[in-house]
């Protein structure tokens, strides 16, 4: 007999929050990451997807339990567990991180349209906005997450590039379950990368936001969960296919991948224009997908922050100051492409920023997630905890790599 769990499970309306999420995590920034980890390191690194998974669910789900059991994001839950005077200073570092990623995936997109058509990059930058803006402002929230679900799921287009660049699979597996570490300052900085990558702070906001905007009840923790572990295993299972399918066609080549248009340019003639054709369109997608999440996790906690109304489901006219937030992030990524800013450089300080909020925000999860008088018979799991507290601690490892490579 089926329970009455797994027919709750069964309902794909309870479902969405994580899965978008984790799909999210893996932009145009994050692709070309994967895809430099594949070409300058093989699959030595195949072993870190493996461990970083139960890290991500783990903090992921105890934002989305706070969420569910305060009925609050996380901009209202520093406000009334810490102060203003907290909350304040660490929105804001979300939103300026936030801004430099969302430049560097519009870039992305836009070299990627300008390879494929001839049309230059720069003339990208605001149709690719407007279509962003008319998606939000004139689509319900149901239709938007619907749309963000069917993004999601075309992400599965690199395993398929993967496959077709013939992995030894025996070589795959190995690598996969045994760790293969190499001490040099290269392959560190590459693990401390794809670390970063894989948990970002905007994840959590967002994530925490859509529960709390889907008003589910602590009954439905479980489904939460299994949301959660969905979109993460997905997450890293895709950025785990690429990186298999760089290592198979780029490893070894000695190439500088530092943007998508290095990546591009070098997979063309190597891989074929099959495997071209693949990352420009996840590339594309990836990028339609993050954007939402990145300029609606700013919205989401800034408009928390002050109380102000929110989501995609309300009238532009009923919550100005959120879509003012969404839609500002997207201009001024626009305005950042244009300037004299690489999207080199606004990766790599949007890298910096979430490297000083992480540690910090994962630590308040873990406080929150475990004091009874806020969470009740809902406190965090063992198995939260365990990987929680293994996350803060890598975190602040990558924090302090970080500002060691900044200031030396």
């Amino acid at each position: 007999m089926i329970s009455e769990r797994w027919k709750r499970l069964k309902k794909i309306r309870d479902f969405g929050p994580g899965i978008v999420t984790g799909g999210a995590d893996n932009d145009p920034a994050g692709i070309v990451t994967y895809t430099s980890i594949g070409a300058s390191t093989g699959l030595s690194q195949l072993w870190l997807m493996l461990f970083s998974t139960p890290m991500m669910i783990a903090v992921q789900d105890t934002a989305s339990r706070i969420a569910i059991v305060t009925g609050k994001s996380l901009s209202e839950v520093l406000v009334k567990f810490y102060s203003r005077k907290v909350a304040v200073p660490i929105v804001m570092t979300l939103l300026i991180a936030n801004l430099f990623t969302i430049a560097a995936d519009i870039d992305a997109i836009a070299v990627v349209l300008q390879i494929t058509t001839g049309v230059k990059s720069i003339y990208w930058l605001i149709p690719l906005t407007a279509f962003l803006a008319y998606l939000v402002i004139f689509k319900q929230y149901r239709t938007i997450k619907r749309v963000l679900l069917v993004l999601t799921a075309s992400l599965s287009v690199y395993i398929f590039s993967a496959i077709t660049a013939r992995p030894d699979i025996g070589e795959v597996i190995v690598n996969t379950f045994i760790p293969h570490i190499k001490w040099n300052i290269a392959y560190a900085m590459a693990a401390l990368g794809l670390l970063g990558t894989t948990i970002s702070p905007y994840m959590l906001f967002w994530q925490a936001a859509e529960e709390k905007i889907e008003h589910k009840s602590v009954v439905q923790i479980h489904v939460a969960t299994w949301d959660t572990i969905a979109g993460m295993t997905y997450s890293n299972v895709v950025a785990y296919f690429i990186i298999v399918a760089a290592a198979y066609t780029l490893f070894g080549r000695h190439l500088e991948l530092n943007s998508v248009k290095d990546a591009a340019l070098a997979l063309k003639p190597i891989a074929g224009r099959f495997a071209f054709l693949i990352f420009s369109f996840g590339i594309i997608t990836g990028g339609l997908l993050a954007l939402p999440v990145l300029a609606g996790s700013s919205a989401y906690a800034v408009a928390d922050l002050f109380g102000w109304r929110e989501g995609f489901e309300g009238k532009v006219s009923d919550a100005k100051g959120f879509y003012i937030v969404f839609l500002g992030s997207l201009l001024i990524g626009d305005a950042i492409d244009m300037s004299k800013i690489s999207a080199v450089d606004a990766l790599y300080y949007s890298q910096v920023l979430d490297g000083i909020l992480l540690p910090f925000l994962v630590f308040v999860l873990l406080k929150i997630s475990n004091d009874r008088r806020v969470m009740g018979d809902f406190m965090n799991t063992k198995f939260n905890n365990i990987f929680s507290v293994i996350t803060f601690v890598t975190a602040s490892i990558f924090s302090m790599v970080l500002f060691y490579q900044l200031f030396r």
